[in-house]
């Protein structure tokens, strides 16, 4: 940061990258905000729009992406399939994938439905992927409906 104390363009493009960096997730503008310590909606979006060309420009292997007013930094396609083995286990069990799978193929679906189609362990299944926030429920009659959530389409990168 500058000697004034003044965070300068440059300064506040670089705590947003560090942010994206450290963030497992996207983040949203009122996050950034929040990091580089702005307070107008406008300059971030101006800010982050030069991050991203930036990122673009320089031919790196990373890039930001924008989803809707969140951000995340992500490998390249290209890249991805050369490093995806040193990403780690799956956030979630094979068996919630497989209902997570069904629920973005019918959505929005009951949890009644799911329940017939896959028995009684959906329950469990469905509280895991409500806990990690790839799916959210609402009342619907005696059962749920069901339907993924932004975090789904970002982690599997569905639009």
């Amino acid at each position: 940061m500058e000697e004034t104390g003044v965070p300068t363009r440059s300064d506040l493009k670089r705590v947003a990258e560090a942010a994206l960096f450290v963030s497992a997730r996207a983040l949203g503008e009122d996050e950034l905000a929040l990091a580089m310590g702005v307070a107008s909606i406008g300059s971030i979006h101006g800010i982050m729009d030069s991050l991203m060309q930036e990122f673009n420009s320089r031919d790196s292997s990373l890039e930001i992406q924008r989803i809707g007013d969140r951000y995340i930094m992500a490998v390249r396609g290209q890249y991805a399939e050369a490093v995806s083995a040193l990403a780690g286990k799956p956030e979630i069990s094979r068996g919630a994938q497989r209902i997570l799978a069904y629920i973005s193929k019918n959505e929005p679906i009951l949890q009644s439905s799911l329940v017939k189609s896959f028995g009684t362990s959906t329950y469990d299944y469905m509280r895991e992927l409500v806990e990690k926030e790839f799916v959210r429920t609402r009342p619907q009659g005696r059962s749920k409906s069901v339907e993924t959530t932004p975090k789904f389409r970002e982690y599997f990168g569905v639009q």
